[in-house]
């Protein structure tokens, strides 16, 4: 299922690419999706500045914290340099044409792929 946040998509990455409507394919998360090809993927992009740390997943995934906390730290995450001008340059991307964020976990709608997906959107 696609949530569409302005000119940005969120999907699973296991989900058929829908070239019409996802445009510029972009994978958000540090590792590749387990027993996906990269051909089946269709994945344009894959920059790994703008995913959550290993720290923070560790952290929210062993029940560190609240979805609104996890929030927070990674909007500080990515506030860092590096992570902030690859956010500015898929703002960019978006304001051009359709962007999809693929992620792998089972529920995109509620993941840091949608926290980035709002951030590309404000």
């Amino acid at each position: 299922m696609a949530a569409a946040q302005g000119g940005v998509r969120v999907r699973r990455v296991y989900d058929p690419p829908e070239p019409d409507a996802d445009g510029v394919r972009v994978l958000v998360d540090r590792l590749w999706p387990r027993g996906l090809a990269k051909a089946a993927a269709a994945v344009d992009e894959w920059p790994k500045a703008v995913t959550p740390s290993g720290e923070l997943r560790t952290w929210y995934h062993g029940g560190g914290g609240s979805p609104e906390e996890f929030r927070h730290r990674y909007e500080e995450e990515l506030a860092a340099p590096e992570a902030a001008a690859e956010v500015e340059r898929l703002r960019e991307l978006a304001a051009r044409g359709p962007v999809t964020l693929l992620t792998a976990v089972r529920d995109p709608e509620s993941s840091h792929a949608a926290v980035l997906a709002d951030l590309l959107s404000a």
